[in-house]
């Protein structure tokens, strides 16, 4: 299959790369330095539990240049949306599926206001990859996974494009995870992505710290619940027992583990914060479902949206 990659960083770099090595034409779309990078001497992957690799594959920062594929696969931060997804349209053909792999509920429905529900389907990630230095990716662990499906039309169904992507991924060694209702997924991560980075940034604290106090674990739990009901509210099936499921994978996860959030957070980054609390409190009074601790989260952390404030 043809595929471009929008975001060649620590998510789409590492996916598209494994697709590369597997013989897919893969396009990454990249800038600077990074960009330089792979056109010179490859994308490298380090992967110290699943072996070291580096490919050899075309990257553009013009996407007029690249025409249309298969796939898109959009991994940029979901802030740069207004600024990335523009980059999307000329690698739309009439048969290109659209695949964002980005935190947050809003990316398929802000695709598919551009592009038309057509090609718009919804995913999620599970993977533990960091940009090492250009060109180069580093993976921590064995995680590699994503969970995708149509998001729009009749729910539930297979169709035929997302088993042949299913089948893509899958032989190139992506744990690939094809359903009949994507918006499942998406939201059973962001029920529990918007608790874990809300109340890790609004600490300042990995997890470990936050779940051994008997209080604040609830209070992660009631957040939890929070947004399971306006998940509900809005006809997204997530599982009866999702914050149960949180909470056993949460008891078992290392207590240094921090949100994406929180690192960024202090490091003066950017945070998702719009995306993830600010998203919530939005859908939450257009719905009518009272969501008081997300909403405190999203005062607490929106000063921080666009990095460190300048001091007055």
């Amino acid at each position: 299959m043809k595929f471009s990659i929008l975001g060649s960083g620590a998510v789409g770099g590492y996916y598209g790369a494994k697709l590369a090595r597997a013989g897919h034409d893969v396009t990454f779309i990249a800038r600077g330095a990074h960009l330089s990078a792979i056109r010179e001497r490859g994308l490298e992957i380090r992967s110290p539990m699943l072996g070291d690799f580096t490919v050899q594959a075309r990257a553009e920062e013009d996407t007029t240049r690249v025409g249309p594929v298969d796939v898109v696969i959009v991994a940029v931060k979901a802030y740069d949306n207004a600024s990335a997804l523009p980059l999307v349209a000329p690698m739309i053909g009439p048969g290109t599926t659209v695949l964002p792999l980005q935190n947050g509920v809003d990316s398929a429905s802000e695709l598919a206001a551009r592009f038309g529900e057509t090609p718009v389907v919804g995913g999620v990630t599970y993977i533990a990859t960091a940009l090492a230095a250009p060109g180069v990716i580093e993976q921590t662990g064995t995680h590699r996974r994503i969970v995708f499906g149509e998001v729009f039309g009749p729910l539930p169904r297979m169709t035929d494009r997302i088993a042949d992507i299913r089948d893509a991924l899958a032989g190139a060694d992506i744990l690939a995870e094809a359903v009949e209702d994507g918006r499942v997924p998406i939201w059973e991560k962001f029920i529990f992505l918007v608790s874990l980075a809300g109340l890790t940034g609004a600490a300042r604290l990995p997890i470990g710290p936050l779940w051994a106090d008997p209080v604040i674990r609830e209070r992660f739990l009631d957040n939890c619940r929070e947004i399971e009901r306006l998940a509900r509210a809005e006809g997204v099936p997530v599982a009866t027992d999702i914050v149960e499921r949180i909470s056993s994978y949460i008891a078992g996860i290392p207590g240094t583990m921090r949100s994406s959030l929180l690192i960024d957070l202090s490091q003066g980054k950017r945070i998702e914060v719009e995306q993830l609390q600010g998203s919530v409190v939005r859908r939450a009074a257009r719905a009518g479902v009272p969501v008081p601790i997300t909403s405190t989260l999203y005062a607490v952390l929106k000063p921080w949206a666009d990095g460190e404030p300048q001091s007055a």
